[in-house]
């Protein structure tokens, strides 16, 4: 028996525009002249989004934000006699789409920037993230917390142009 009439994808759907919208905001508090975001940004010819883009002096973040409840690890497999495989697991949910998807986003992002250096984020809003360490990288993907994510992006260094590369990005990737 039903409880709602309401899809299973539309339920997901505003379950993680609430978490986009929460880093959103914890993303703003962080602008200043050195620190540019822009938030929901259309992929164009596509019905995708790009969650947030953070301009620093160090390059351009992607940024993915996910509301999952379970502890995010890393789970490699293979290595002597075997290839190596990791697997972004949420609790015990297979999410290495989760990595796919957004270094698709990073490709997109670097045709436009060009040498720029970008780095793509999973920021993991809920999740169960324990209490020392737990961040991690896969296939050169951050896999954080909000405020770990902040102190990356206030910590992040380099002489880049905040102001060129978010003329470029914003002219690129209008506002979905």
């Amino acid at each position: 028996m039903a409880l709602s009439d309401e899809k299973q994808s539309t339920k997901a759907w505003a379950t993680g525009a609430v978490g986009e919208e929460r880093l959103g905001a914890r993303l703003d508090g962080l602008a200043s002249e050195s620190i540019v975001v822009l938030h929901d940004r259309r992929v164009p010819g596509s019905r995708a989004n790009i969650d947030h883009l953070a301009v620093t002096p160090g390059g351009v973040w992607v940024i993915d934000a996910k509301r999952y409840k379970g502890r995010p690890a890393l789970k490699v497999e293979g290595g002597m006699s075997r290839p190596r495989t990791e697997k972004l697991m949420v609790g015990r949910r297979d999410c290495t789409k989760l990595v796919d998807g957004v270094l698709k986003q990073v490709d997109l992002v670097r045709h436009v920037v060009g040498d720029v250096p970008v780095t793509p984020a999973l920021c993991f809003i809920d999740a169960d993230w324990p209490l020392i360490g737990g961040a991690f990288t896969t296939r050169g993907v951050e896999v954080l917390w909000p405020k770990r994510l902040s102190k990356l992006l206030t910590t992040s260094e380099g002489s880049l142009d905040v102001s060129a590369v978010r003329e470029s990005l914003t002219a690129h990737f209008r506002r979905a």
